[in-house]
């Protein structure tokens, strides 16, 4: 199976080194919206991953019916934990945390030591030893059902309702009841927002990294619609039943997606000459095509196609941590949407990370040293006062 490419293509430019954490969170009421007033301090060395004692795990859920009216006989979720699961005295599930990874990632996505290593590990704010942690492939990706394992171009057309619709199924055939905190990273962060529309009360908090909760338009719809497009005109496609990949759309589709996770930056300080550039786009382009199904590619970019929480934000009643990083191509800044839409949630706190040596564009929700400290005080003040 070839999917992990998209693991790699918002990550492209955070795998360079780790960054250091940004300075705590200030004292602010939880409706309001703000930004890091002091730029964070420059990266530390890369570091080295740490063999973390994950278990894994799979569903099959029969007759699952997608949005779209399509059923699969048997759709399989995989998905890897951490840390055991601890019930209160009523039964329920109480230290369980559900992470989200993004387009074309899998479970392994924030196994990535920029996330794990900062996150998983005595005292840190996901302690292993403390939360049981979740990270499922979603539909399409990893070792999940998916249009490269048979169905290509017949595979059901889901999206994030149906991934977050099956996400619970996941949970209730595992037993688990209730969620300590979402944290979802791009596509993950999308589908935080849906969860907590669509099953309020079954998370105590949620954590959206590098998103926006309305419809994907604009210069985001128009550069995966390029990319899905690419694929598509390419006579070798053959609508779906290609015999090889559809090299020429595949590559333009990939080059799309590099652009759209990268950090202008980075990108400079990484290739600072043409050649360096060059090198840059060529070893990316290796990595990526080898590692990339054109039909999984196309059913994924456009699982987005129908996303817009925005008319129901105000149901949302759990705790909303939501981050972005103003070098984040997918979600400019510029669109003023988040310091307009935080203020429909009751209980909801933006943070708009300044652009600096620590941030990665979007991939900034992968470098957890950058805000490391706000979870840390969220889930603090989300706590259980029992």
């Amino acid at each position: 199976m070839r999917l992990r490419a998209m693991s790699f293509l918002l990550a492209a430019v955070i795998l360079a080194a780790a960054s250091s954490q940004t300075s705590r969170a200030s004292g602010q009421t939880p409706t309001a919206s703000s930004a890091a007033s002091r730029q964070a301090p420059a990266p530390a060395p890369a570091q080295a991953a740490t063999a973390w004692p994950t278990e894994d795990g799979s569903v099959v859920l029969p007759e699952f019916k997608f949005g779209t009216g399509e059923t699969l006989p048997a759709l399989k979720l995989h998905y890897i934990t951490l840390g055991k699961p601890h019930r209160d005295a009523a039964g329920h599930t109480d230290n369980a945390v559900l992470l989200l990874h993004g387009t074309g990632g899998n479970a392994h996505s924030l196994m990535n030591p920029l996330f794990s290593n900062v996150l998983f590990g005595p005292g840190a704010p996901l302690d292993i030893t403390k939360y049981f942690l979740i990270l499922p492939d979603d539909i399409g990706h990893g070792q999940s059902s998916k249009p490269s394992d048979g169905l290509h171009a017949h595979f059901p057309a889901y999206d994030y309702d149906d991934m977050v619709r099956s996400q619970r199924m996941m949970l209730d055939e595992m037993k688990v009841d209730h969620l300590r905190l979402i944290l979802g990273t791009s596509m993950g962060c999308m589908q935080t927002f849906v969860w907590g529309e669509t099953y309020p009360g079954f998370a105590d908090a949620l954590a959206p990294f590098a998103c926006l909760p309305v419809q994907i338009a604009g210069r985001n719809r128009m550069m995966r619609y390029m990319a899905i497009e690419a694929i598509k005109q390419d006579p070798a496609w053959m609508g779906g039943e290609y015999k090889t990949e559809p090299v020429e759309g595949l590559r333009t589709a990939n080059e799309m997606l590099l652009v759209m996770g990268s950090s202008p930056l980075q990108m400079q300080k990484t290739a600072p000459t043409r050649e360096l550039a060059e090198q840059y786009v060529d070893r990316y382009l290796a990595r990526t095509m080898a590692a990339t199904d054109a039909n999984d590619m196309i059913f994924y970019v456009n699982a987005s196609r129908n996303y817009d929480p925005s008319p129901k934000l105000a149901s949302i009643s759990a705790p909303v941590l939501w981050i972005n990083s103003a070098d984040d191509y997918i979600n400019p800044p510029e669109l003023g949407i988040a310091e307009n839409l935080v203020k429909r949630m009751a209980h909801a706190r933006f943070i708009l990370l300044p652009i600096s040596d620590a941030t990665r564009g979007h991939g900034t929700h992968t470098v957890a040293a950058v805000w490391k400290d706000y979870l840390a005080e969220f889930m603090r003040q989300t706590a259980s006062k029992a």
